[in-house]
């Protein structure tokens, strides 16, 4: 077998992936504080050409030399809003008929593996800062959550590592099965 050279991956051009058909799901990190994990989700986002990223809270913004470190440009193509909350952001959501699920364990949550996305339903996920999680305030404004089984000693991972296994769960369901 022999490496794929990155000029035969074909890969978008920025403006080609602005007007590509996106992924109709929207990460909303809630007070992520490491800027390497923020710039982790915009490349993973960019990856699966998620709707947009929402940066709420004390999560920092592009443009960011800490962000691009981790991001590699990802953050100059997919699309990103910023609001002083992530509540203030599923209120948003919500409004704009987005079914919305935090990335969290808590009592009665939705297995990731068990969870199945709807075609045509447009999504969000809600993850949540490195120590503390997803605020209960957004938990209780979600229409659900769902977690990450986990089996070994620690009771979290980090926060990129999580939204890339949602965000391929919703890029698997929705637009990688043809």
């Amino acid at each position: 077998m022999r490496k794929i050279r990155t000029i035969e991956m074909q890969r978008l051009t920025v403006e080609e992936f602005r007007e590509a058909e996106k992924l109709p799901l929207v990460v909303v990190l809630d007070d992520v504080r490491s800027m390497h994990n923020v710039g982790s989700v915009f490349r993973t986002a960019d990856t699966f050409r998620v709707e947009a990223v929402y940066l709420c809270g004390i999560t920092s913004t592009p443009p960011s030399t800490e962000i691009h470190k981790t991001a590699l440009g990802a953050e100059d193509c997919v699309a990103w809003r910023y609001f002083p909350t992530a509540l203030e952001a599923v209120t948003a959501l919500r409004q704009d008929g987005y079914t919305v699920y935090s990335v969290e364990q808590v009592e009665h949550s939705t297995k990731l593996h068990r969870f199945v996305p709807e075609p045509g339903q447009r999504y969000a996920i809600v993850l949540g800062n490195e120590v503390k999680g997803v605020h209960q305030e957004v938990v209780d404004a979600s229409h659900g959550c769902l977690e990450i089984p986990q089996l070994g000693t620690k009771h979290s991972m980090n926060v990129s590592v999580a939204a890339g296994i949602a965000i391929y769960k919703f890029a698997e369901a929705l637009i990688l099965q043809g």
